[in-house]
């Protein structure tokens, strides 16, 4: 077997492996706030989202043109660059996974790609426009959804405000089963996008394809990959964002979710790669601070945003160690 052709093929797998770790380590993001409001059992959360999880895939390759065609000139960039960028996100990945910590795999992933073209070509392979574009989105998004979870929440209070608890809950005991199906839905849309432009990069690299494309079986591969990881479940995560970082009710679940998703699914649309997982926890905390700021225990917050700033320095880090080893090696 040619060299060139393994290599080719060992980014598949790895690419695979990343977005089923991507899978079970963000089954959270869609699936917390239900099994934490007792809307739905976690058997039962964790098998609608990786379904919808599947569906959302299968939805659109915008993000995933973003990610394979938009960070990085391919003309700078090799098999072993791209493996190095998947062993440093699955790497973080697993070790945040471990700590019960829910940070962001689109951080770790895009972080790690422009850590690794840099060990490979230098800074000259990064396309500047780009890579303030996706981090900009990053970056911002969890003050939008902050801003939207706590609005959605202040709207939701006032338009209920004459109802009985007892009614508000039968309410949304129903209403949060379709959030979190939307949530579950946006976040396949996403998430499993990126892998889709990792593997498309791949094949632009070793083809010299003069255009950026996205084949219909690494459309099918990365959702069905995703959707086995979700099935699997990050109980770990789910424990963070359902019962650690705020007390939770069906109402307070379905603006989390429900205002996450909306913001995830423009994004989507647009082209923009963002982190489901700062997202919800961000709508999470708007919505507990609707109630009084110290309804959220701004402790665990505290803790969930540190490991969202040390992602990116981390996997720039480890990715260009990776490959610059890979390379002496080599």
């Amino acid at each position: 077997m040619h060299d060139s052709y393994f290599l080719l093929l060992c980014v598949i797998v790895l690419a695979v492996v990343f977005d089923f770790i991507n899978g079970f380590h963000d089954t959270a993001n869609a699936i917390a706030t239900s099994v934490s409001t007792r809307v739905l059992s976690p058997r039962a959360a964790v098998i609608m989202a990786a379904v919808l999880n599947l569906v959302g895939a299968l939805s659109g390759t915008a993000v995933a043109k973003t990610v394979g065609a938009g960070i990085v000139e391919s003309a700078g960039i090799t098999q072993l660059t791209i493996i190095s960028a998947l062993l440093s996100a699955i790497i973080w990945d697993l070790i945040t996974w471990y700590l019960g910590l829910p940070t962001s795999s689109s951080h770790a992933i895009i972080s790690s790609i422009v850590g690794a073209a840099i060990a490979t070509s230098g800074v000259s392979v990064i396309i500047e426009a780009g890579v303030y574009k996706v981090f900009l989105g990053l970056l911002l998004s969890p003050v939008l959804a902050f801003i939207l979870g706590y609005f959605l929440m202040q709207f939701l209070i006032l338009l209920f405000r004459s109802a009985s608890p007892a009614t508000v809950n039968s309410i949304f005991n129903r209403m949060q089963v379709v959030s979190a199906a939307y949530m579950a839905f946006s976040h396949g849309s996403n998430d499993a996008q990126k892998t889709m432009g990792i593997i498309s990069m791949a094949l632009v690299s070793y083809y010299g394809l003069s255009s950026f494309t996205v084949p219909m079986w690494v459309v099918v591969l990365c959702a069905v990959a995703m959707a086995l990881g979700t099935a699997f479940g990050g109980w770990r995560i789910i424990k963070t964002l359902g019962t650690r970082l705020v007390s939770l009710k069906p109402i307070h679940g379905f603006a989390a979710e429900t205002a996450a998703a909306s913001l995830i699914e423009i994004a989507s649309r647009i082209g923009l790669p963002l982190s489901t997982t700062h997202v919800i926890s961000s709508t999470i905390m708007g919505v507990g601070a609707s109630k009084r700021f110290s309804a959220v225990r701004w402790g665990v917050g505290g803790n969930i945003i540190m490991a969202w700033v040390l992602t990116i320095p981390a996997c720039v880090g480890l990715a260009w160690g990776i490959c610059s080893v890979g390379m002496y090696l080599v």
